[in-house]
């Protein structure tokens, strides 16, 4: 009995380590696309409804509505070369990108995998900032799933801190 509470024990530790790690890798994630948002924010003359939309990507409770925010999430993936030239997410440089920020290689091959998949979900939308838009949906309720998504009050903090 004791064996077997210890066992379970080790297995919970480990699980919940593995949810924090898998949460500061997801905040470092957006705290990089936050970083370039200012750029993309110019660029497409982007109102308050964007920064408003990503300030609460991560909560379950707020949809993304506007497709304005699509368009900043493209303009911010293509700043930091995530995009292929379909418009499609760049496996290798997804994989790249997730690892140089805290992932393991079977979380950035998760991360790549889910995107992926929400995009085929999305492929007959031919506008480019509602498909990304629905893809963002898509990858935010899969990554709640998998209780990955990071809080956003945090990243704010810290990326408001560095500038």
């Amino acid at each position: 009995m004791t064996r077997s509470f210890a066992l379970l024990a080790l297995v919970l530790v480990a699980l919940g380590v593995n949810e924090i790690a898998s949460n500061e890798t997801m905040k470092n994630i957006t705290g990089s696309f936050l970083k370039v948002l200012d750029d993309c924010k110019h660029e497409l003359n982007l109102g308050d409804n964007v920064l408003l939309d990503l300030y609460h990507f991560w909560k379950q409770d707020r949809d993304l509505a506007h497709r304005d925010t699509g368009c900043a999430i493209v303009c911010m993936s293509k700043k930091l070369n995530l995009l292929d030239t379909s418009g499609k997410l760049h496996h290798g440089n997804a994989q790249e990108f997730a690892v140089r920020h805290g992932a393991g290689d079977d979380m950035a091959s998760k991360l790549v995998t889910t995107v992926h998949e929400c995009e085929k979900t999305h492929i007959e939308e031919e506008d480019q900032c509602l498909r990304a838009l629905e893809v963002s949906k898509c990858f935010k309720a899969a990554m709640h799933e998998i209780n990955w998504a990071p809080k956003m009050d945090v990243i704010i903090t810290e990326v408001l801190t560095e500038v």
